[in-house]
Formats: C-alpha cells, sequence, structure tokens
C-alpha cells in the first residue's frame, strides 16, 4: 500500500466537501477528495433553493463543483473509507493509504425509510420530504403527509403553507388530542388507518392506499424520515463526541472534539439544504487553513527548531 502525505483529506464529495476543497486549493494546500458517489439528493431531478444554481440537476452542481476543485490541483479519489487510524491514515476499501494532517468528514447522511411499497421507489420524485426543496413544484395540489416519526405531524403543519389541500395520514402512530387540535385548526384531516401502499399509474403517484383497502388521491406524498449519519463509524472511531442521534458534536466552524477532525454537511446536520452545506464546508475549510497555519508556525519558530537539534 502506498502512502500520500496531504495537507488535508476530506471524505465525501457533496456541496459540503467540494467546497471545503475549493477553498482549500484555492489556499495552495494539498487536499484529496474521496468519495464513493453516492450523494444523498442523487434520486432528486432537480436541485431548489440554491442561488444562481435554482433548479440546476443536483449532478450537474457535482460536475462543475469537481472541475472547479480539480483545477486547483486538488486530488479527485473514486473509493470508499474503510477506516481513519490515528495520525490520520485515512485508509480505502481497495487498500490504498492516504496520509493526512487533517480530515473533514462531509459524508453526509442516510435517510430511513418506512418499509412500504412503493416509498423507495418514489423516493425523491413525488414522495418528498423537505418543503422548502420541493413545496413550489408542488403547490396547490393534493398533498399529503405520512406520520411515521416524532415530528411528522409538525411537518404537516409546515407542508400547509404550500397547498390547502393536505391530508394527515396517521398510519401506525397514535395521536394526541393536543397534535389534532392543531391539524384541524389549519383545516388538515386526519386519515385513520395504517398505509399498504403507494398507489401509481403512468409513473407518477396517483394515491395512497390504506390497509382496509380506500385509496385517497394525492399527488405528492411529504415525509420526515429518520437519518443516521453515513457512514457514522468513521468520527466514532475518531473518538469524536456524539449527541444522542449519533451526530458529531461541533463549534461552529465544525471544529470536532477530536483534535484536528472537522465536520460538515449532513454529516452534522441532516437538515441542512445544499447552500447551507456548501457554506458549513467553506467554514469548516477556513478554520482547518487557519489551524495548519498556526501549527506550521510553531514548528518553524526558534525554540521548536532548538527543540529538535537538542533531540
Amino acid at each position: 500500500m502506498q502512502s500520500q502525505i496531504y495537507d488535508v483529506v476530506v471524505v465525501g464529495a457533496g456541496a459540503a466537501g467540494l467546497s471545503a476543497a475549493l477553498v482549500l486549493g484555492r489556499a495552495r494546500r494539498r487536499i484529496a477528495v474521496v468519495d464513493a458517489g453516492e450523494p444523498r439528493n442523487a434520486p432528486a431531478a432537480r436541485m431548489q433553493g440554491f442561488l444562481s444554481r435554482d433548479g440546476m440537476a443536483p449532478d450537474e452542481l457535482l460536475a462543475a463543483g469537481r472541475a472547479e476543485v480539480a483545477g486547483y490541483g486538488v486530488d479527485l479519489i473514486g473509493g470508499r473509507v474503510a477506516g481513519i487510524d490515528t495520525g490520520f491514515s485515512v485508509r480505502l476499501s481497495d487498500g490504498r493509504v492516504l496520509k493526512a494532517r487533517r480530515i473533514l468528514v462531509a459524508t453526509g447522511v442516510r435517510d430511513e425509510l418506512p418499509d412500504i411499497p412503493g416509498v423507495r421507489e418514489r423516493w425523491g420524485r413525488d414522495l418528498l420530504h423537505c418543503p422548502y426543496c420541493h413545496g413550489w413544484e408542488v403547490r396547490d395540489q393534493a398533498l399529503g403527509v405520512l406520520g411515521t416519526r416524532p415530528g411528522s405531524v409538525e411537518h404537516a403543519l409546515l407542508v400547509r403553507q404550500w397547498s390547502h389541500d393536505v391530508v394527515y395520514f396517521a398510519h401506525t402512530g397514535a395521536l394526541a388530542d393536543a397534535e389534532r387540535t392543531r391539524l384541524e385548526a389549519v383545516g388538515i384531516p386526519v386519515v385513520p388507518g395504517e398505509v399498504a401502499r403507494l398507489v401509481v399509474e403512468d409513473d407518477r403517484l396517483a394515491g395512497v392506499e390504506l390497509a382496509d383497502g380506500r385509496v385517497v388521491a394525492r399527488s405528492a406524498v411529504f415525509i420526515r424520515p429518520g437519518n443516521t449519519p453515513h457512514p457514522g463509524d468513521l468520527l466514532a472511531g475518531l473518538d469524536c463526541a456524539v449527541d444522542a442521534a449519533g451526530f458529531p458534536v461541533v463549534d461552529a466552524t465544525g471544529r470536532t472534539t477530536a483534535v484536528g477532525v472537522w465536520a460538515a454537511g449532513n454529516a452534522v446536520d441532516p437538515r441542512a439544504q445544499v447552500i447551507t452545506s456548501a457554506g458549513a464546508g467553506s467554514a469548516a475549510a477556513i478554520a482547518i487553513n487557519a489551524d495548519l497555519v498556526h501549527e506550521d508556525v510553531a514548528a518553524a519558530s526558534p525554540a521548536s527548531s532548538a527543540a529538535n537539534e537538542g533531540a
């Protein structure tokens, strides 16, 4: 296995990772970005809410970002990181090893979806999660919100902003009286009964079928998925402190509790949009470069030189 020494190895080439690589490349740092090619928003046809790039296909944004960072000498490495050892030896699944002075984890998040027929097939198309990302495109249509997790009622109240025709599918969850009252207050009826499947006609969502055979016509359904870090074991292996949900505890720049390790984007905040993740990557890159400058200055100081000569 051959080792290469980089100032920073960025794990993940989404908006956060590429944004960080761009800043660090322009700062004349030696950077490697390792990516397995599994972006979270791959199922979506369009990326919304990114100023100047609204409506762009997600893969087009990533292709443009990769071309930009490559222009600054950043090494783009296809592959999966199997582990990161103490001292920042980054082990790839194919046996390659990259040595780094600092690490930025930008691996995104894994969305956990309910095991309901049609859910995975329609994910990112007309089964949606973020109304800020997709609400405009389905405005004033017949919408549903699938109650699968705590917070689903809040999600329905938010979706109501985009349409007057919203129903809440209780599915297998129980509604508190206060939740039912809030839904009724804004005109969101509750549909009782377990959801059996999503009904698809001509490659479009047509409705939601319940276990008793009822079908409620809907043109789009929102869901609040569960989220887990993707993959979470990289940060755990570096002894980074994590919160109750398994996400790393970071400061405003993305610095984790492990020395020399940063995290940004959905790897930290599953609700971060593409533009938010890009900004977090930029902030992390600036903090990482400052940290490296301090280390370089300390290494070049007379006291450090004298200590090395004495050793």
